[in-house]
């Protein structure tokens, strides 16, 4: 069976400049020349809404949050954040493509895009919606309890190669992130993918405290920052990452393709507007993320949720999303997730 890849999550950070004092003095950034972000001079006209599909408190709100904050300085108008749940991310990711293209809504596009309509819950894909900007992506993460047998990713999968059915996984609902980054390493390693029973969950915090009582055996959460606070109290031990790089924050958990399995999964989320939307305000939305990302306040915001910065500009985005989507296809079908 062929090994499914996620494109690689490498961090292209560009600069660009701008200056957020000046872009905060007037009604959006009109007439202001010296700003070189500024290359749509009439927009914005008014305040702007940011559109997020998931609830508020939540670490998707708070990335929206902190680029709203950014964003408001640059633009020089109010961007007000919009918490558009339900439907698994359908209500919110369908507000974005049905938003006014005239500049004033943009959306925090999540790894749902590209895996809601295989499974049938709506028609909406990424070719509905226009790119700006990633700023996001996170490796999946193999985690057991600190007293688990299984010491290393190795010891894990082959034990579930040699007595299939025998263990229990969980992380995400069915057919989420974590779940599909489960199916990904299994296929990687040749395993049939009924070999693990996986137990919904809603999210990686009950998931968590079900490992730590013995109610699973391990846990695939879509980041490993979901389980640093059990990891740093020696609750629990990752045993690998699927992605290309290391995480900064701990060098020494392994890469799961450092076994030959070469899955790599995970989530990320990025800016997108209506399409149709003027390519100057694209370009300027983008051109002022590009900054944002580099800056000391949103670095904090991503360090305190425990997420990695990743950015891509509007070409590298749009790319990205179109073969993120195609692999979730071949993922969620051999999996048996398709409708």
């Amino acid at each position: 069976m062929g090994v499914v890849s996620l494109v690689a999550l490498s961090m292209t950070l560009a600069a660009c400049s701008n200056d957020s004092d000046e872009g905060a003095e007037g009604n959006g950034n009109g007439g202001d020349t010296d700003d070189v972000c500024n290359v749509a001079p009439d927009y914005p006209s008014g305040p702007v809404e940011l559109i997020v599909p998931w609830s508020a408190g939540g670490g998707t709100d708070q990335v929206a949050r902190s680029l709203a904050a950014e964003l408001s300085d640059d633009l020089g108008v109010q961007v007000n954040v919009v918490n558009r749940t339900g439907g698994g991310g359908v209500i919110g990711h369908s507000a974005m493509a049905d938003a006014p293209n005239d500049g004033s809504s943009m959306g925090l596009v999540t790894a749902e895009i590209g895996m809601m309509h295989w499974q049938g819950l709506t028609d909406l894909s990424a070719e509905d919606l226009q790119a700006v900007s990633q700023v996001n992506a996170d490796q999946a993460a193999v985690t057991v309890a600190a007293d688990s047998e299984f010491e290393t990713i190795e010891d894990l999968l082959a034990y579930i190669e040699e007595n299939p059915g025998e263990l229990t996984s969980s992380g995400t609902a069915q057919g989420g992130i974590g779940h599909l980054a489960m199916l990904g390493m299994l296929m990687g390693d040749d395993i049939p993918i009924d070999a693990v029973t996986w137990v919904p969950s809603d999210g990686a915090a009950p998931a968590l405290q079900e490992l730590v009582s013995g109610g699973v055996d391990f846990i695939v959460t879509s980041s490993i920052g979901e389980v640093r606070t059990m990891i740093d109290a020696g609750e629990v031990r990752t045993l690998a990452i699927m992605g290309e790089e290391p995480d900064s924050a701990y060098p020494d958990v392994p890469l799961l393709s450092s076994t030959g399995n070469d899955y790599i999964g995970g989530t990320w989320r990025g800016i997108v507007v209506p399409t149709g939307t003027d390519e100057n305000i694209v370009e300027e939305l983008d051109c002022y993320i590009s900054g944002i990302v580099e800056g000391d306040a949103f670095k904090e915001t991503m360090s305190a949720a425990a997420f990695s910065i990743v950015y891509r500009d509007t070409e590298e985005f749009t790319q990205f999303m179109a073969d993120y989507d195609e692999s979730m296809g071949t993922v969620m079908s051999e999996a048996g997730l398709t409708e």
